[in-house]
């Protein structure tokens, strides 16, 4: 693992016409919006341990996570947008947080209120490790943002409890999470508290999952309560031994990501092979071409190898946003742009589909094609994917470069401004661009004094699949040419002296192409996705009118690219003319007939796949005829 560092949030500024806009609705918008319905719904009332069964809403056991993530996400919010009033209600969060602690150290509204008795009894179902994990990531990123220690000191103390609890001695619980997140989050709370016990906590959690004889198995005769299935909690076998990717996807992600942190601290090769065999069947067998995971709604989760249907799909944007968190630790070990891509493609299309862009609809699963049944809620009884939203586009400037030993990684070309430690020396790299509207990046870099270390940048793999004309990247050094060849990791590298002030520019080709599935991809067979760098395309029924499903996708000769007005300005729309059966047909037509439907020709718009459902309910479809 390269000596790999993040700049804080506060080190980094974004300045980016396509994603502030987001990221400031998230801002104003989506975290205030969290919050209130916490509020409305019970959930922060329930820090205040007057939960009672039977009232409305019905309090649930993962409620505390709700709250948590508002709380992580109104920290890294805070480090991007300082303000005094924001401040004060976080700290007011935290301070009715901390208040449900126990003495013992165990901190979980639901569990102390309501069925104080039946702690710990059913880990498969109840969530308390799941929820004390989401709490820890809320003090982790409130320490980072505001330098205080209380809400740490707090979870520090509910870790060391958690610890008493689980194990092999006498009277301990020999068992694990049936949602894991808490591991991840120990990893978290060990970096931040410097106490090496944290780590080992969930080392003993990751260690335990699988093992026979199964815990979950035991525990389900115990309580009397039928476990979800081992292979739906990634409990069927070691995880060293584990070789596909299984069962609910958000759990896989959370607990994939628990592995890699855990390979990357303890140097655990047979941990990282197991993340590397499961990566590579992911990404070959179910993955979503916008970068979604999990196609069935029936677990959450994955299915068959290719069972990857559209109009059905899950593709739950928790899920998604596990994959970014999953493929982040996995770039830190093993530097390669298959993981950058991966990260790019999802946030521009998986993630930012969940949310609308005025910040306060969400969808919790995101279909390739929808009959007009499908759109945004406002909130849902189990609320993970509104807050994961409001976190992870608060945390968005973490994820776009990293220093190494011997220099910087540019992953993510976003107009932002990074500050960064060179072996002792302050480089700011300030990117401007357009991207991924238009193929320009260019990156102004100003060391605080001359000083020798290697640039990388990310080439993205969908580069290599443009038509041969329109493939090749091109780089300048103050204006002049740069032959820089692609190294092994799909980064081109530049090594020299750096001085400031220094420009380099970087022309990526966004050319327009199709995408074609596998023929085992029974759903996509004769069709093709429209793809123009990361951003995948859809056609919608505001622009093109129903029965979509007719449309058959033209030559890419035959697209113009227009610029959006309105909600759309800032993205680049498609149009062109295309053939497709007359809608409405005939009504006296015959249902079936031996004659084709005569096609006409008319005009077809394509917009980004993100932006759909922002104009009222309708029909889309991202695959379409060829």
């Amino acid at each position: 693992m390269p000596p790999w560092t993040t700049p804080p949030l506060a080190a980094v500024r974004l300045s980016d016409l396509y994603l502030c806009p987001r990221q400031d609705a998230n801002h104003a918008v989506t975290i205030p919006a969290c919050l209130q319905k916490c509020r409305e719904t019970g959930r922060l009332e329930a820090f205040g341990l007057k939960l009672r069964k039977g009232q409305q809403p019905e309090p649930v056991v993962w409620w505390d996570s709700d709250v948590a993530k508002v709380a992580e996400g109104m920290a890294h919010d805070l480090a991007l947008y300082p303000d005094a009033a924001r401040e004060r209600e976080l700290e007011d969060l935290v301070a009715l947080i901390i208040s449900a602690q126990r003495p013992d150290g165990y901190l979980n509204t639901y569990f102390t209120s309501i069925e104080p008795g039946k702690r710990w009894t059913c880990l498969a179902h109840d969530h308390e490790l799941y929820n004390a994990g989401h709490l820890m990531e809320a003090a982790v990123a409130h320490h980072a943002a505001t330098g205080r220690t209380r809400f740490l000191e707090a979870m520090c103390r509910c870790a060391d409890h958690i610890a008493s609890m689980f194990g092999t001695g006498p009277g301990q619980i020999r068992g694990c999470p049936g949602h894991p997140e808490i591991e991840l989050a120990l990893v978290k709370l060990a970096r931040a508290s410097g106490q090496d016990r944290h780590l080992a906590l969930a080392k003993r959690f990751v260690d335990e999952r699988g093992r026979e004889p199964n815990f979950f198995d035991a525990e389900a005769k115990k309580c009397g309560r039928p476990h979800p299935g081992l292979v739906n909690m990634q409990a069927h076998r070691p995880v060293r031994q584990q070789t596909e990717a299984v069962g609910h996807a958000v759990r896989a992600m959370y607990f994939y990501s628990a592995m890699a942190d855990l390979a990357a601290e303890t140097d655990d090769t047979a941990l990282l092979d197991a993340c590397h065999r499961l990566w590579d069947e992911l990404t070959r067998h179910k993955l979503y071409v916008t970068g979604g995971i999990g196609s069935s709604r029936d677990n959450e989760g994955f299915t068959a190898p290719y069972d990857l249907p559209n109009e059905t799909a899950y593709s739950e944007t928790c899920a998604a946003i596990g994959l970014v968190f999953w493929a982040q630790r996995l770039l830190a070990i093993t530097p390669h742009r298959r993981y950058a891509d991966l990260i790019e493609i999802a946030l521009y299309n998986a993630i930012l589909s969940g949310v609308s862009l005025d910040g306060v609809k969400f969808f919790y699963d995101n279909p390739l094609a929808s009959n007009g049944k499908h759109a945004r809620q406002d909130w849902f009884g189990c609320s993970c994917c509104p807050t994961n939203v409001g976190r992870l586009l608060s945390a968005l400037p973490q994820y776009i470069a990293n220093a190494s030993a011997d220099g910087l990684w540019v992953h993510q070309y976003i107009s932002s401004q990074v500050t960064a430690d060179v072996n002792g020396t302050p480089v700011a790299l300030n990117q401007q661009t357009d991207y991924p509207r238009s193929s320009k990046i260019r990156i102004t870099v100003n060391p605080a004094v001359p000083v020798r270390f290697t640039l990388r940048l990310r080439i993205p793999e969908w580069t290599e699949t443009a038509p041969a004309r329109e493939r090749t990247h091109a780089i300048c050094i103050n204006d002049v040419p740069l032959v820089s060849p692609i190294g092994s990791n799909g980064y081109a590298e530049i090594t020299r002296d750096w001085c400031r002030n220094d420009t380099l520019t970087l022309t990526l080709p966004l050319a327009l192409r199709h995408i074609h599935a596998r023929p085992e991809v029974s759903d996509d067979a004769g069709r093709a996705a429209l793809m123009r760098g990361p951003i995948v395309y859809c056609v919608e029924e505001a622009d093109n009118g129903k029965s979509l499903a007719s449309v058959i996708l033209p030559d890419l000769a035959t697209w113009r690219e227009v610029p959006g007005d309105g909600i759309f300005q800032h993205f680049t729309l498609l149009e062109t003319d295309a053939a497709r059966a007359p809608v409405p047909c005939d009504p006296d037509a015959p249902l079936y007939s031996s004659a084709p439907q005569p096609l006409a020709p008319k005009k077809l718009r394509a917009i980004p796949y993100a932006l759909w459902d922002n104009r009222g309910v309708g029909e889309m479809r991202v695959w379409m005829l060829v």
